[in-house]
């Protein structure tokens, strides 16, 4: 049986650049709808609709396409535009190449939904990077318990703790923290810069004591940071977003709401 979720939207923003990438999203959306009733909005940012993602999703799913010719994915103002085109009361950021623990999902839920928690992270911060082999096997298993089982022969993605690639948020309150800083522009430190912002402005933040899962690709341009001023530039705003005081903070997301 499936668990309500119609509550929550899961913004998940793709660009295809590789068969690996629609193998992936094909399993992380799959996992959505198996397990939840609930709303996925897919936005496939490209310079052409080849059609092959929206055929391959599950009905369930809200897809739209953007042409977007910027070769460098402009996550933060994607995100924006599409929390913005949602109404739930309850928005996810959500990776195209991330397995949760549908438990921890639940659990998140259930602190937002009893206001215990604004902000909800379904892992604690670690993240195993699935090698090919392993991710083979997944793919026709589809339990994560047998990604338990191997952890151990895993990788971390990377070895800091993490806090993007799956989020949950109490919308409103989201909104309010100014969401993405477009400050970020292509890959960079965003998700750090909005958990900075979070803890500045006083959220309640709850983690999910378990680790995710990522399944591995290739990394391509939107992978890493495309320059070393690039880097430069996203961990300036970043450091501004962990160094601001709170009214600092909320001046700045006053004037971006």
């Amino acid at each position: 049986m499936k668990t309500n979720l119609e509550d929550i939207t899961f913004l998940i923003l793709v660009r295809l650049d590789s068969i690996t990438r629609l193998e992936n999203i094909i399993v992380v959306t799959n996992q959505l709808c198996k397990y939840f009733n609930t709303n996925v909005l897919v936005r496939c940012a490209d310079r052409y609709n080849n059609g092959f993602l929206k055929g391959l999703l599950n009905k369930k799913i809200n897809y739209e396409f953007i042409e977007d010719k910027d070769p460098v994915l402009y996550k933060t103002m994607h995100f924006n535009q599409m929390a913005q085109k949602v109404n739930t009361t309850y928005i996810a950021l959500w990776d195209t190449d991330i397995i949760v623990d549908v438990k921890a999902v639940m659990d998140c839920m259930e602190n937002l939904r009893k206001d215990t928690a604004d902000i909800a992270y379904p892992y604690n911060g670690i993240c195993y990077d699935i090698p090919d082999i392993i991710k083979t096997i997944f793919f026709k298993k589809k339990d994560i318990r047998f990604l338990f089982k191997h952890k151990n022969k895993m990788d971390k993605l990377y070895p800091h703790l993490l806090v993007g690639g799956a989020v949950l948020m109490n919308k409103l309150k989201y909104c309010k923290a100014g969401m993405e800083n477009e400050q970020h522009y292509g890959w960079g430190n965003d998700d750090f810069d909005r958990y900075y912002r979070f803890l500045g402005l006083g959220y309640k933040i709850h983690k999910v004591n378990t680790p995710l899962f990522h399944l591995s690709h290739s990394r391509n341009n939107n992978s890493h940071f495309r320059s070393v001023i690039a880097n430069k530039i996203s961990f300036a705003a970043m450091k501004k977003i962990e160094n601001s005081s709170a009214q600092e903070l909320q001046n700045n997301c006053n004037n971006n709401v």
